[in-house]
């Protein structure tokens, strides 16, 4: 069984449409559609064209992937493009997330809106997370202290930049720098960048242009993958408090 033809059955499905209302969409006839689902023929390129347009997938994820493994949620618009996540689910239907690995992080750039290269990612359930896309990312380095070097930041997929809330934490995916973990905020009378700033004042903020930006995605959790001591846990919560303060001024200077 080919994908193309297991695509179109499921593709129509997810839209809630017959056969013959798909076939009168694309200027087909209804048997056309049935062979097409049936694995009977095969569509030519005009019509992989049509279905392409009419889905607003690209034609090699049509004919090459299976996408049954996606549900409606998975099919996310950035802008007037349309991108492919294959939210994977377990035996009992329920959302797993991809995990980056710190090796294949460098990879990321080249790979977020390949199907195939976040299909291979390893997959975990964390039954308390809220509705929506999540991934775990690495965290390399110390810009963002005391979230530490090899931690996992778990955040949930933001579809847009005017979803971002100044003074939270976020993966920001660029053109130029990849992945960064990074706190966000919007310079005031400023529609063309946005500020990332370190939580370790060692590292200077710096403003990025918003059409360089890929992904955004917002902070959830985080899985520490080595023990924090007395001290750190106490600075932790000093850091937090201050961080989650200096917000709130802010927002009362602007009253």
């Amino acid at each position: 069984m080919k994908p193309i033809q297991v695509n179109i059955k499921h593709l129509r499905t997810l839209k809630k449409i017959s056969q013959e209302r798909l076939a009168d969409e694309l200027s087909w006839s209804r048997s056309m559609v049935g062979s097409y689902e049936e694995g009977r023929s095969e569509p030519p390129i005009d019509r992989l064209i049509d279905l392409s347009n009419y889905f607003s997938i690209p034609i090699d994820i049509l004919v090459k992937n299976d996408l049954r493994k996606s549900k409606n949620t998975s099919f996310i618009e950035i802008g007037n493009q349309r991108v492919l996540f294959p939210v994977t689910v377990n035996e009992d239907n329920e959302d797993l997330i991809e995990i980056i690995p710190t090796k294949a992080s460098a990879g990321y750039l080249s790979g977020y809106d390949d199907p195939e290269y976040i299909e291979q990612l390893q997959k975990i359930k964390l039954p308390f997370l809220p509705t929506g896309t999540h991934r775990a990312f690495p965290i390399k380095g110390d810009s963002m202290l005391p979230v530490k070097d090899g931690a996992f930041i778990v955040a949930k997929f933001v579809e847009a930049i005017a979803d971002v809330k100044n003074g939270r934490t976020y993966i920001i995916l660029t053109k130029d720098d990849g992945l960064v973990y990074k706190r966000v905020y919007i310079p005031e009378g400023d529609l063309i960048h946005l500020l990332l700033s370190s939580d370790n004042k060692s590292y200077e903020p710096y403003l990025i242009p918003r059409e360089n930006i890929l992904e955004i995605w917002e902070f959830t959790c985080c899985i520490n993958t080595q023990e924090y001591d007395e001290k750190e846990l106490k600075l932790s919560s000093i850091m937090t408090m201050f961080q989650e303060l200096k917000v709130e001024l802010e927002a009362i200077k602007k009253l």
